[in-house]
C-alpha cells in the first residue's frame, strides 16, 4: 500500500545518527516509508558496522515522483559526498526540493554541527530551514505530550538576549505555538510565558517583564489561552507546570534546561510555522559516543512516532 514517506537527512558524517536509527527500527515498526538522503558509501559502512539487515531500496531521483512507496520500507536517495564541506547542505537541498514539489510534508534530520555545517551564518538549523523557505514566523518547540517548551530567542549569546526581547517577537511565538497545536494536535494549548528577569523583577528603571511581556500577554488573551509572566525558577514545579501544555521562555537555556531534566531524551525538537513538519531528535552529533553503541534511540523513536501518525 502506498503511503506518504518521511524524508530523513542523517546529518553529519560523524555522529551517532545511524546507530540510533538502526536501533529504532529494531525496537519499533513504523508504518510510514522512510527515505534516507545520504551517501550510499557512508550508509553501507554504517550498515556493516552495526549489522543492520533490513533491506534498503535505492531510488532514482528521476523516477521518484512516479514511485509507489510502501509502508514499513526503507529507501535511499544517494547523494555523493564529493565535497565534504557542502555534503550536508546537498542532502538538505534534495529534501527541500522534494518537499516543495509535493512528495511529502514530513522530514527528520539528524544531528548537525552548527559551527561547522552552518558556518556561523545561522543561529541553528531552525533558522537555516526557515530562511530557505522564506518563513518569517516560526519557532523551536521542544515537544513532549505532557509538556513542551519554546524559547523566544534560540542559540543566542546570553549578553545579547535582552535587546532581542520585543513585543513583536513574543507575540509571534505565542501565535505560532497556538496555531501548531490547533492544526496538528487538534486542541488549543494552555500556554505559560516566563519573565526575563529573576522573579520578574528588576533593580533597573526599565523592567522588560512589565513593559514588554505583560502587554503582549494581555493583547493575546482574547483568542489564546495564555498566562504570565511567571518566574522561571518556579513555573516548572509540578503543581505549576501541570496547568499548562507549553511554556514559552525568553531564552534557550531558561526552558531547555528544565525540560531536558524532566524528560531527558523523551522529547523532540520541532520547527513549527513551516509549510511542512520538520522534526529532529533533541540532541547533537555526540562525537564522543561514536562507535560505542550505547547511545539512546529514544528521541529518534519519538520523532518517528510523531510523524508516523501524520
Amino acid at each position: 500500500m502506498s503511503s506518504s514517506p518521511i524524508l530523513i537527512v542523517p546529518g553529519e558524517k560523524k555522529s551517532i545518527f545511524f546507530e540510533i536509527f538502526f536501533k529504532s527500527l529494531k525496537l519499533k515498526s513504523f508504518k510510514s516509508p522512510l527515505v534516507l538522503i545520504c551517501d550510499k558509501k557512508i550508509l553501507n559502512k554504517e550498515v556493516k558496522k552495526y549489522r543492520f539487515n533490513k533491506y534498503i531500496e535505492h531510488i532514482n531521483l528521476k523516477e521518484i515522483y512516479s514511485k509507489k512507496f510502501y509502508r514499513k520500507r526503507v529507501y535511499l536517495i544517494d547523494v555523493k559526498d564529493k565535497n565534504s564541506s557542502v555534503y550536508v547542505h546537498n542532502c538538505f537541498k534534495v529534501a527541500f526540493e522534494l518537499i516543495k514539489k509535493g512528495l511529502t510534508k514530513k522530514m527528520i534530520n539528524g544531528p548537525i554541527n552548527k559551527t561547522k555545517t552552518l558556518d556561523k551564518k545561522h543561529f541553528g538549523v531552525t533558522e537555516f530551514i526557515a530562511k530557505h523557505f522564506n518563513i518569517k514566523r516560526f519557532a523551536m518547540l521542544i515537544y513532549n505530550k505532557k509538556l513542551s517548551v519554546c524559547p523566544v530567542t534560540t542559540h543566542l549569546p546570553i549578553k545579547l538576549v535582552a535587546n532581542k526581547i520585543t513585543k513583536k517577537k513574543i507575540k509571534e511565538k505565542i501565535i505560532v505555538v497556538d496555531n501548531f497545536y490547533k492544526k496538528y494536535l487538534g486542541f488549543k494549548p494552555r500556554i505559560a510565558v516566563t519573565g526575563l528577569n529573576p522573579h520578574c523583577e528588576s533593580i533597573l528603571k526599565f523592567n522588560e517583564d512589565s513593559k514588554i511581556i505583560v502587554p503582549v500577554i494581555r493583547s493575546c488573551k482574547k483568542n489564546i489561552k495564555v498566562k504570565g509572566p511567571f518566574p522561571a525558577d518556579t513555573i516548572f514545579l509540578e503543581n505549576n507546570r501541570k496547568k499548562f501544555d507549553v511554556i514559552i521562555g525568553m531564552y534557550h537555556d531558561q526552558v531547555l534546561t528544565p525540560i531536558k531534566t524532566l524528560f531527558e531524551y523523551n522529547a523532540i525538537n520541532i520547527t513549527i510555522g513551516l509549510p511542512f513538519v520538520r522534526v529532529t531528535p533533541d540532541h547533537g552529533p555526540n562525537e564522543k559516543m561514536i562507535g560505542k553503541n550505547i547511545s539512546s534511540p529514544t528521541s529518534l523513536i519519538r520523532s518517528l512516532e510523531f510523524l508516523d501518525k501524520k
